[in-house]
């Protein structure tokens, strides 16, 4: 699927802008919209007010250890966090176009769908070089480096993969720039100070704003930071990671970790795990579902599985506690990966207006879930993770 970017686009812009987080982003290079990170830009003091200013500095008062910075939208009750300790604000809820745009959906839809994500406060929209075509209906787009084509050179995150790859995703965006680009899984095959060094360069060039990774272990990440430090490049801000009610201890014990001492922060995907966590399964798999899109052979094999099975009675077993906070079990599931420590964003994939209203909604349930009520869904789950100091 090819879709124009400049209908969306044009379709926000004819909108009120009252809701809005904040104005319109420069380009690469201009004003507040230029590369970001450390060891590049302007020093610290230079800005642009010129080196014979002396306007006074009031210093901020400290966030509170350990802590996201968190705002409410005017209007869109839509909650916004920095994307781990850096300066980039991002909606808590973000939209995925990986599955559904391209591969179930029409052209028209997608709009649709990008159009009330964004009046209702959403920012982030995330994409990959080999996903559907995104679009830039908002101000945080990102996109994801890794596969690409069928030749050596066309995968993997070789500099040369990293550069023409992004080149050829914003190609296909439409695009000059996009506000984070991803490391797609990582890459034995490339050394450490390669992939960075890349990630910097690119940032410089101002193809991107700021580089993340996505599928890395900790240690991975880690070496990565360090190789930044020791060659005064530019370290990733989070990582993208798999979280739901089955999938839970990297981002509950590895990730907060990293926020901590590094300052790396962790947007979610995959919430409902694929679609597992809610009614739509039973043991069986309808004909209109994620299950039956081409090359997902695994997740119905995963749906009528014995393990798929005793998931899928956990998630009834977490009815009551739902019904009891007057949410559906997939609010109660998103609002729950949103309570993790250093989640920024958790990514949503729907098919419908519909679903993205009742998925939004799982902000109201994220108020609700007080220590006892977590406690509750961790005896019902029995996997909760534990340190092993």
């Amino acid at each position: 699927m090819q879709v124009s970017i400049a209908c969306t686009e044009q379709n926000l812009r004819s909108r009120s802008s009252e809701d809005r987080l904040c104005g319109p982003r420069p380009g690469p290079g201009g004003g507040n919209g230029g590369p970001v990170g450390g060891g590049h830009g302007n020093p610290p003091g230079g800005g642009g007010l010129g080196s014979k200013s002396r306007t006074a500095v009031v210093p901020r008062p400290p966030a509170p250890a350990g802590a996201l910075r968190e705002s409410t939208g005017r209007g869109t009750g839509m909650k916004y966090r920095n994307l781990g300790k850096s300066g980039l604000r991002v909606s808590c809820l973000g939209l995925g176009t990986w599955v559904t745009f391209g591969s179930q959906i029409s052209d028209e839809t997608a709009e649709d769908l990008l159009t009330v994500a964004y009046e209702h406060g959403v920012n982030l929209f995330d994409t990959a070089e080999v996903y559907a075509a995104g679009k830039r209906s908002s101000y945080v787009i990102t996109t994801k480096i890794f596969w690409g084509g069928q030749a050596e050179t066309e995968r993997g995150l070789s500099r040369k993969h990293i550069i023409e790859g992004l080149q050829g995703s914003l190609d296909r965006l439409q695009l000059e720039y996009v506000d984070i680009v991803f490391a797609n899984r990582s890459d034995p095959s490339s050394p450490m100070e390669e992939i960075v060094r890349a990630m910097t360069y690119v940032i410089n060039q101002g193809l991107a704003l700021y580089w993340g990774t996505s599928r890395w272990s900790a240690a991975e990440i880690m070496e990565a930071y360090s190789m930044a430090r020791q060659f005064n490049l530019i370290p990733p801000v989070c990582e993208q990671a798999e979280n739901h009610f089955f999938q839970r201890e990297k981002v509950e014990m590895q990730l907060p970790e990293l926020y901590h001492k590094i300052g790396v922060g962790s947007v979610t995907w995959s919430p409902l795990a694929c679609s597992l966590i809610t009614s739509k399964y039973d043991g069986q798999v309808p004909d209109a579902c994620k299950a039956t899109v081409k090359g997902y052979q695994w997740l119905k094999e995963k749906v009528q599985s014995e393990d798929g099975k005793k998931q899928q009675a956990r998630v009834t077993d977490l009815l009551p506690i739902a019904h009891q906070l007057g949410c559906t079990v997939a609010q109660l599931a998103i609002a729950w990966c949103l309570r993790s420590e250093g989640v920024s964003s958790v990514l949503l994939g729907v098919s419908s207006a519909e679903q993205l209203m009742e998925h939004l909604g799982s902000l109201q349930v994220l108020g609700q879930l007080t220590p006892q009520t977590v406690m509750e869904i961790d005896a019902l789950l029995g996997n909760k993770s534990h340190s092993k100091k």
